[in-house]
């Protein structure tokens, strides 16, 4: 059966990771542009990052060199909203038009998150997730998005991993905000930003120029089983979703896909759910490892043994993680699957032919490429998979100290290179996925 011919093959970035230009053209300050100092590696920040704001063109030539169908972005709500006066910020605006358009003649697919991460700070002023009454800030700026840019832009997605920008960045403290809030807090603003996705999809749908395809990208978490059989199996998926460790998978996606609680989400009253859980069209989430492959320290985990193979973020590489977190949610969800993230950080650099060679970024993308396929031979609808992340770029707390790119920036100079997994990843497009 193999991935249908339609089958979205992309690649994802984010606003805030990518964009620079952080107070050009009329943008305000975001969480991450005013609270940045002292909490990222070697005082790193994005108020340049990749350019992109100035050099899309040169970054979409190069998607299209690669062949991507789809490319999935964020828009910075500070860009498009810059206060509260409710007035749109033409041109921010106007720079995603001329991207969705140089997208569009590329032949490449645009796909759009709505949040990820950059809360203005002027809504982070007026108390951000915390405060209920902020809600319809978030609505508005969802439905001014799809009412400009939905007649280019199908498919939608309102938030980018709430579990990881409600627990890293209001529980540990490790992202911006950076504030370790208590439990009782950190449930108000789970619960705000769940009606905040619910109310913003009714407006979008009702703000479309022509239908329009929804969404939510998860970080979701899957155990794989230890071996194939029914009842390790049957484990697997209880671990997966029948916990109640907050910021699991089913925390975020039971309440809003199947409209019900889960146990860390047993605070939501009935019409809190009725808000939240609203049709979606397609279930997408994020996925770069199986769970379980870690232990508490000073001792030991069977799954992994000493010189487990690691990603440069010090992740497990876990290529079953696809087949699994696929099969798994589609069989509890019942929706299409989209992979809106997947990828790993490696140590890569200019070596002395000019190129970037990266085997083990290939490597990783054709293993997890096995295990989605796997999923669609047997019947799951997998409609896309994104690679994460189109170009090196701003990691968050760690700076650009991480390179996650199918595209090699250098930073000082703003060079662009297709590294060897970009020329990879073109072959597996150009034959759709067959010569894996």
């Amino acid at each position: 059966m193999g991935f249908s011919k339609d089958f979205f093959w992309g690649a994802a970035s984010a606003s805030h990771q990518i964009e620079g230009a952080y107070l050009e053209d009329g943008k305000t300050l975001n969480i991450w542009d005013a609270f940045v100092e002292g909490h990222v590696a070697r005082g790193d920040d994005g108020k340049v990052a990749c350019d992109h704001y100035h050099r899309y063109k040169e970054d979409v030539a190069l998607m299209k060199k690669i062949g991507l169908k789809s490319y999935r972005f964020s828009i910075s709500w500070a860009r498009i909203f810059p206060d509260d006066s409710g007035k749109i910020n033409e041109k921010g605006l106007q720079f995603y038009k001329n991207l969705v358009n140089e997208l569009i003649e590329a032949g490449i697919k645009p796909m759009c998150t709505l949040y990820h991460w950059d809360m203005p700070m002027w809504v982070f002023e007026k108390g951000g997730w915390e405060k209920e009454e902020n809600i319809p800030y978030f609505v508005r700026y969802a439905e001014a998005c799809v009412k400009e840019l939905s007649d280019k832009i199908e498919y939608w997605l309102t938030f980018n991993e709430p579990e990881a920008f409600i627990s890293a960045g209001y529980e540990s403290g490790e992202h911006a905000p950076f504030l370790q809030l208590s439990g009782e807090r950190v449930k108000a603003i789970t619960r705000n930003v769940m009606l905040a996705h619910g109310r913003a999809v009714l407006a979008m749908r009702k703000a479309a120029a022509r239908p329009i395809k929804i969404g939510t990208a998860h970080a979701a978490c899957v155990t794989s089983p230890a071996n194939e059989t029914p009842e390790e199996i049957e484990k697997a998926r209880v671990s997966t979703f029948e916990t109640d460790r907050p910021y699991f998978c089913s925390w975020w996606a039971d309440p809003v896909f199947l409209g019900k609680r889960q146990a860390g989400t047993n605070y939501l009253s009935d019409e809190d759910l009725k808000i939240i859980h609203q049709p979606l069209d397609f279930y997408a989430f994020n996925m770069y490892n199986a769970d379980g492959y870690g232990a508490p320290k000073n001792q030991s985990n069977p799954r992994s043994y000493p010189g487990y193979p690691l990603t440069a973020m010090d992740w497990p590489i876990t290529p079953e993680c696809l087949y699994w977190g696929a099969r798994f949610c589609y069989e509890r969800y019942g929706l299409p699957i989209m992979i809106t993230e997947n990828g790993m950080a490696n140590l890569d650099f200019i070596m002395l032919d000019g190129e970037v060679h990266d085997p083990q970024r290939i490597d990783y993308v054709h293993r997890h490429l096995l295990g989605l396929k796997r999923a669609a031979d047997e019947g799951v609808p997998v409609i896309g998979y994104q690679y994460w992340s189109i170009m090196d770029n701003f990691e968050w707390a760690l700076g650009y100290s991480r390179r996650f790119g199918l595209i090699y920036v250098d930073y000082p100079t703003q060079r662009r290179i297709l590294k060897d997994s970009a020329l990879f990843y073109a072959e597996v497009i150009k034959t759709n996925g067959e010569n894996l």
